[in-house]
């Protein structure tokens, strides 16, 4: 891999590339992201190799490995382009099927996608209503590049906007791009992206400027980052070598976390190609801009998303928040200058400088503009990574994308921003999702995570899951914090242990108040959201839980007991899978529970096939 002297050189080998004749066979895409692997996706890489070896397929049909497409319940899956005939949840042995199917060019109807309203087959991707709403900006990427071939990512136009950049030689127009873009930084709370690189490229600095990639994705059930750093990792650098461009920047930092072994291995990959062809390094492309980034790896902890946690740590010290001001725009990592931006905010950085400015601003809304990845999960048909112009209304996020919610179980609310966003109840889904939308109604954007939740959920349950969750990670240093997140924890365990008094609700108001407007950082500011919005939207769920002693959803172990009804036929099943041997009966006759002897697991009413088994 020779190094790239100049920008004429390099748009000559792009130019290469991109008329390859290769790139006219048909090709067969296997995403192997994390949850591709997981569920055998490299089974099929292995079959597909190995048919194409033995029957001399190569100069027929292509395999290109990708990282992940977003539909992650459907893995292990196959794309063929250029037809765009989507195969989900492939078989070991049908994976040799369509590789002749291919060949032949014919579609195998019986391995087809089947839409769960119509019962109707779908052959190309595009038409499964889990991605037509959707606008995939970047995601879209993710299928056409193997992360770990940087030419293929060149010959999809790859490293153009770092060579459009420095042809220009006029780093302040690049900055106008971004903050004309209107690009919001993707990981929290939407500071605009180009108004914070013009406050870097305005700081001096003798020993130089650092600019971040913040990798360190901590939320429950959110994996956005991890699944772009897989896919499309060159996305990632190139946007960073933007950053540093246009700021001046001269060392770059990807902070990730080291639970992302997949992602931390293509990043590798990635970091030492470009170096090899001169993206990073001294006099990039033949002229007088040198840059070059490294990885730092973190221990996982939640609070060192925080920036000044997050820049703690990279110093080798413990993550813990520091007050502001300084910024880190003023004094960062090893008191020099520093801009930190997301994963998704640097992937959108190439995107902007191709289309334009005024292109990238026809999605979205006015204030709000471009896409956002979302990991949709819980409970819904339809689970994975979706990415929708910002101001969609989550009515649409959730039962058109989402497929709505499993079974004859009604929505009841969707939790956005991780563990220190809030509930939003469904009769409020015709919200749009934006920032200050959500920050209306006592949630936050976060950096992307979702949950839908149906009417068996318990909303008093949901908040002090995610209360133990921030009492946990909280790193201690503020008191109100360390203290008040235990406190609010013990008195949600309490309420749904039936010991809950009708004074808890206020104390919880008050001491979510007082921890959100007295913590130093973040974690603190925002962990009471996911109480004060059950509270504000919930309210009712709480006093059964205290007056009543009853939890509505069946949830809370200690306010609710098993009951067999008269449609128990005597099948014995669920005394087969009962673990403490609470149920008798006798064949064909009704059981009785022994409350005794039960320990509320829910067996019974999981493997009943009678619906005999009640919560009361």
């Amino acid at each position: 891999m020779e190094k790239v002297k100049s920008i004429d050189e390099f748009y000559l080998l792009r130019d290469r590339l991109m008329t390859d004749r290769h790139l006219d066979l048909p090709t067969i895409i296997i995403p192997a992201g994390t949850c591709g692997q997981a569920c055998g996706a490299n089974d099929l890489i292995r079959i597909t190799k190995r048919e194409m070896l033995h029957k001399k397929l190569s100069e027929r049909i292509q395999l290109r490995i990708t990282g992940c497409h977003g539909f992650c319940e459907m893995e292990p899956s196959a794309l063929i382009e250029p037809s765009g005939t989507f195969y989900p949840r492939v078989s070991a042995q049908n994976m040799v099927r369509i590789v002749e199917a291919v060949i032949k060019g014919e579609i195998l109807e019986d391995l087809l996608y089947i839409d769960q309203e119509t019962g109707n087959r779908i052959e190309k991707q595009i038409d499964i209503p889990f991605f037509k709403k959707q606008v995939r900006t970047l995601l879209g990427r993710n299928e056409k590049v193997d992360p770990i071939r940087v030419f293929n990512y060149i010959e999809n136009k790859g490293y153009s906007a770092m060579a459009k950049v420095l042809s220009l030689k006029d780093p302040h127009r690049v900055i106008e791009e971004i903050k004309s873009s209107g690009l919001r930084g993707r990981g929290g709370a939407g500071f605009p992206t180009g108004l914070k690189w013009e406050r870097l490229a305005k700081q001096p600095s003798r020993n130089g400027k650092f600019i971040v990639c913040n990798a360190d994705e901590g939320d429950p059930g959110a994996y956005m980052d991890r699944s772009l750093l897989e896919g499309n990792p060159h996305s990632i650098l190139e946007g960073m070598i933007i950053g540093a461009y246009a700021t001046g920047a001269t060392e770059g930092i990807v902070y990730v976390r080291n639970e992302y072994p997949l992602a931390i291995k293509h990043l590798l990959i990635a970091l030492r190609q470009a170096t090899q062809l001169g993206f990073l390094g001294k006099d990039i492309l033949g002229t007088n801009f040198s840059f070059d980034i490294k990885m730092v790896r973190g221990a996982g902890a939640f609070v060192c998303g925080e920036e000044t946690a997050l820049i703690k740590s990279i110093e080798g010290k413990m993550g813990e928040p520091t007050q502001r001001p300084p910024y880190p725009i003023q004094k960062g990592i090893h008191g020099q200058p520093t801009v930190i931006n997301n994963v998704e905010t640097w992937a959108n950085i190439p995107i902007i400088i191709d289309l334009g400015p005024h292109e990238y601003v026809k999605v979205g809304t006015k204030g709000n503009t471009g896409t956002k990845i979302f990991s949709l999960v819980g409970k819904i048909k339809n689970t994975g990574l979706v990415e929708v112009p910002m101001g969609m209304e989550i009515e649409k996020m959730v039962n058109e994308i989402g497929g709505g919610p499993v079974n004859q179980a009604k929505m009841k609310a969707v939790q956005t921003g991780g563990p220190s966003g809030g509930c939003i109840p469904a009769k409020m889904f015709h919200l749009p999702i934006d920032y200050e939308s959500l920050t209306q109604v006592g949630s936050i954007m976060g950096s992307g995570g979702m949950i839908a939740m149906d009417e068996h959920t318990c909303m008093v349950d949901v908040a002090k899951y995610f209360m133990k969750f921030l009492k946990e990670e909280s790193c201690g240093k503020c008191f109100i914090c360390r203290k008040g997140t235990q406190r609010m924890y013990e008195i949600l365990d309490e309420i749904t242990n039936g010991e809950g008094k009708m004074e808890h609700l206020t104390l919880l108001e008050e001491l979510g108040s007082v921890v959100k407007d007295t913590s130093l950082c973040g974690l603190g500011q925002t962990s009471p959201n996911p109480v004060l919005s059950t509270l504000r939207y919930f309210r009712e769920e709480y006093l059964e839980h205290i007056e009543k002693k009853r939890c509505p959803a069946g949830v809370c172990k200690n306010l609710i007991t098993y009951f067999i009804n008269e449609n128990c036929t005597g099948c014995q099943l669920c005394i087969k899978n009962c673990p403490s041997e609470a149920i008798e009966g006798k064949k064909k006759e009704r059981h009785v529970i022994n409350m005794e002897k039960c320990i509320k697991c829910g067996a019974c009413k999981s493997v009943c096939k009678f619906d005999a088994v009640e919560i009361r």
